[in-house]
């Protein structure tokens, strides 16, 4: 290396010295903390800056709080909600000083020894508000004051920020009693109770001074999720939640040493009295307002967001379609019952829900006989079985997946099966054979005419053909909820849970060549202050155009020349399916015009809603189906919705036949086929026999012709008695069982 060389490298060796130096220099212990410490003042120059700015202000005019209201689609008013305020003030010496202690004891453990704020929660609710996740944080009852009294509900920061400094004023001003009476009184419990008192009457009966302990852990425990929580309308979860809620509660109510471990044991859960409909809810008036809460829920809208009132809703509800829905269930149903002297006709539930296909608007819904009188809507509860309206959906996985018989013929709407009542399926490591409606055998039979029958048999083997998980994927996918739904080859007759809400979704896909419908009642939700725009369902394709259409093919046939009879008019062109669980404890009609989807069914409920009872005997005509009432209604709704018919037809494409075997000779002909009739078929008409029980001579299936695909036949199984369940609509499964004979 050169001098010059080694000059340089000197150079850039200095050069880099300096700039290490350099950096060493600007980077300093003493500098770091300097800015730490000057940003430190700045921050609490700038709080204390906002300290002075933030004056106490005004309570919030509750007084002038507006009343919500609901619209038709038109704009017509539907309801008037939430005029006033539900609320009582009491003197917090007037509520037990353990009930005191279970809010406290809730909320804010440290409430009695705290400045009013907890700095951790109220920063990482300031952050959760910035990343967009909403209002979640700790707040301390103080904090909780000042926002139900002084603020309002709104996720934003500056809320948050002046809700720490007024927090720490009125802990300087007020005593904690004073904050505390301040804090239950101005409370949102839900069921439009504002404040303990309310609250007390509103869960059970009762004035805040005559709470009890459990009670009052109750209530407590209600503030976190007051609609969740809510014992007459929670879901299992929610149920679940607030039951380890009260029982926080009370352990914490022990640590703090306000209650005993002896007493604490003694303590059971208090459940509350069902809820009593707000004035102006009569009628239908009250589900269609429940069912738009619901979805506000979903879209962020909470019970106490409208509870501030100002909201108008807008539902999507068509006036004169929710008109004809009611005139049909009064015409064909209600005129002909006498719920006071007939102990059947008392039991007697009906619900329905219409669906625009194309958008997923629900058109008109029916919830009962009264909301007033009848609490549940009977449009959206998923405590009853769907029955045969679910074995279309097991046609539909056949076809999705391009399943085969146990021969390898591939399945379609003329694929031969064997119609043999109690025939044990092949292929399934879970034995089953289910009987046949009237334990009648209809030997080799179409899948288009085992359709229009409903044959157990025949879809109790299609989906074992299918497999019970692969139905089961395409039946979540068309809008099925997950809710008692087993892979076995009994949920072929459709033994899980569903809705009229949720099946007018699924026939709507089919409906709407296979791209998902999902019901929704929303509109739109306009505030003053805030706009909500609800969240459009996806149009998926769920299943392929080729296998709804084949489907809604087949449906026409019910229609046309099977149970549906009832929907078989020339003023519109219509698929059906009609469904009726095990000892008529529900009967379905499920069915769509091109324009219109409408599911309608009875339920038979007893003791209050407790129990599941039959419809045997509805209206005094003996057996009751989904070929009937549910029948009858939809026909008459359909015809006045579609303004007295239509001319559109269904558009079908690539309709799969399957395996199409020779014409059968006359001689081949099977002597038992359903004629067209308006009455409901033999096959969809439970006999008042319950349907389940054991023939003591099983039928020897008839054998396949010799034109026709090859039709498994093994010899039926020794007969077994009922397993427990059977008749609560929970066929068994194992060898000899006859299963059930839902139609």
């Amino acid at each position: 290396m050169g001098r010059a060389d080694a000059r340089r490298a000197q150079a850039q060796e200095s050069r880099r010295a300096a700039k290490s130096g350099g950096i060493r220099r600007l980077f300093t212990w003493k500098k770091l903390l300097g800015t730490f410490f000057g940003i430190v003042l700045l921050g609490m120059g700038a709080f204390g800056a906002l300290y002075l700015y933030v004056d106490v202000p005004a309570a919030n005019a509750m007084a002038e709080r507006q009343s919500n209201v609901y619209k038709y689609s038109d704009g017509t008013v539907l309801a008037r909600t939430g005029k006033g305020v539900n609320r009582q003030i009491v003197d917090l010496d007037e509520v037990p000083k353990k009930v005191q202690h279970a809010f406290v004891a809730a909320e804010n453990k440290t409430f009695y020894k705290d400045q009013g704020v907890d700095l951790k929660g109220t920063t990482r609710g300031v952050l959760n508000t910035l990343s967009g996740k909403g209002k979640q944080g700790g707040s301390t009852i103080t904090q909780q004051y000042v926002k139900n009294y002084y603020l309002s509900q709104a996720p934003t920061v500056s809320r948050k920020l002046q809700e720490l400094v007024i927090s720490l004023k009125i802990d300087q001003q007020m005593s904690k009693d004073q904050i505390l009476a301040g804090y239950i009184n101005t409370a949102y419990y839900g069921r439009g109770a504002s404040g303990i008192q309310a609250a007390a009457q509103a869960y059970y009966g009762i004035d805040a001074k005559d709470l009890n302990v459990s009670q009052g852990a109750y209530l407590a425990s209600l503030l976190q999720a007051p609609s969740q929580y809510d014992w007459a309308t929670a879901s299992d979860t929610g149920k679940k939640l607030v039951k380890e809620r009260w029982a926080y509660t009370l352990r914490n109510m022990v640590e703090m040493d306000w209650l005993t471990e002896s007493e604490k044991a003694k303590l059971k859960f208090a459940y509350p009295q069902k809820p009593k409909p707000a004035a102006g809810m009569e009628g239908q008036t009250g589900y269609l307002v429940e069912a738009a809460n619901k979805e506000l829920e979903k879209q962020g809208v909470t019970e106490q967001d409208r509870d501030a009132g100002g909201w108008t809703f807008t539902l999507t509800i068509d006036k004169k379609r929710q008109q004809a829905l009611e005139k049909a269930v009064d015409d064909q149903l209600e005129s002909k019952l006498d719920r006071e002297g007939n102990k059947v006709d008392a039991t007697v539930q009906a619900g329905a829900t219409s669906v625009d296909p194309k958008t997923g608007k629900v058109v008109a819904l029916y919830g009962g006989e009264d909301y007033i009188k009848h609490y549940i809507s009977n449009a959206t509860r998923q405590d009853y079985q769907p029955a045969s309206t679910f074995k279309p959906l097991v046609l539909a996985s056949a076809l999705e997946n391009e399943s085969e018989t146990q021969d390898g013929s591939l399945i379609g709407l003329d694929t031969i099966y064997d119609g043999t009542s109690k025939r044990p399926v092949v292929g399934s490591d879970t034995p089953f054979n289910p009987q046949n409606q009237d334990d009648r055998d209809y030997g080799p039979i179409s899948v288009q005419k085992a359709m229009n029958s409903s044959v157990n048999s025949v879809f109790a083997q299609m989906i074992v053909d299918v497999t019970p998980a692969k139905a089961k994927e395409t039946a979540l996918a068309l809008g099925v909820p997950d809710k008692n739904f087993p892979e076995r080859p009994a949920v072929t007759l459709g033994t899980m849970n569903a809705s009229t809400w949720d099946m007018a979704g699924v026939y709507a896909t089919l409906d709407n060549h296979g791209q998902k419908v999902t019901p929704h009642i929303l509109q739109s939700a306009e505030h003053r202050d805030r706009t909500v725009n609800p969240e459009k369902p996806k149009r998926e394709q769920v299943i392929s155009r080729a296998s709804a259409d084949t489907v809604t093919k087949g449906l026409t046939g019910v229609v046309d020349a099977g149970s549906g009879g009832a929907a078989n008019t020339p003023a519109y062109d219509a698929a059906a399916k009609t469904g009726t669980s095990e000892n008529n404890k529900s009967a379905w009609f499920a069915g769509y015009t091109p324009e219109l989807t409408t599911v309608v069914a009875l339920f038979g409920e007893g003791d209050g809603g407790r129990k599941q009872v039959s419809l045997t005997g509805t209206a005094n005509s003996g057996r009751a189906s989904g070929s009937g009432f549910p029948a009858r209604i939809w026909a008459d709704y359909t015809l006045g919705a579609l303004g007295g018919g239509s001319d559109k037809t269904f558009d079908l494409q690539d309709v799969e036949r399957g395996e199409v075997p020779a014409p059968p000779t006359p001689s081949d002909t099977p002597s038992e086929e359903p004629t067209e009739s308006e009455e409901p078929t033999p096959s969809d008409t439970p006999s008042e026999t319950p349907s389940e029980t054991p023939s003591e001579t099983p039928t020897t299936p008839a054998p396949p012709t010799s034109s026709s695909p090859p039709v498994s036949t093994p010899p039926a199984s020794p007969e077994l008695p009922p397993m427990p369940g059977e008749e609560d609509g929970q066929p068994g499964e194992r060898p000899g069982n006859n299963g059930v004979a839902p139609q």
